[in-house]
């Protein structure tokens, strides 16, 4: 059994209307030496997941059609505003590791 990389991995984001910020991604559970099936949860209830302990890394699909480990993603609060980031760059936006939008 391989380890887990977390709890859930995030494979695909989408956009609000104006495309300021992620409104949903696409989650899959982390079962160790696999993926399980995907759904769309709303980024709130991902925001809340991760207050709560639950954890996230970003997923994408390497050459051989394997997932392929991207960057644990985790909260950065900006001018009172919760962000998704893989990467701590103080702007007031989310950013999860250039992941294709469904």
């Amino acid at each position: 059994m391989t380890t887990k990389w977390a709890d859930y991995g995030i494979s695909a984001v989408r956009f609000n209307p104006r495309h300021t910020h992620i409104d949903q991604v696409r989650v899959t559970p982390d079962q160790g030496d696999s993926f399980g099936p995907s759904s769309a949860q709303q980024r709130d209830d991902v925001v809340s997941a991760i207050r709560r302990g639950v954890t996230f890394v970003t997923i994408f699909r390497g050459a051989d059609n394997n997932w392929q480990k991207g960057q644990p993603v985790f909260i950065d609060r900006i001018n009172g505003v919760d962000f998704l980031k893989t990467v701590p760059n103080g702007k007031p936006i989310d950013n999860l590791d250039n992941l294709p939008e469904f």
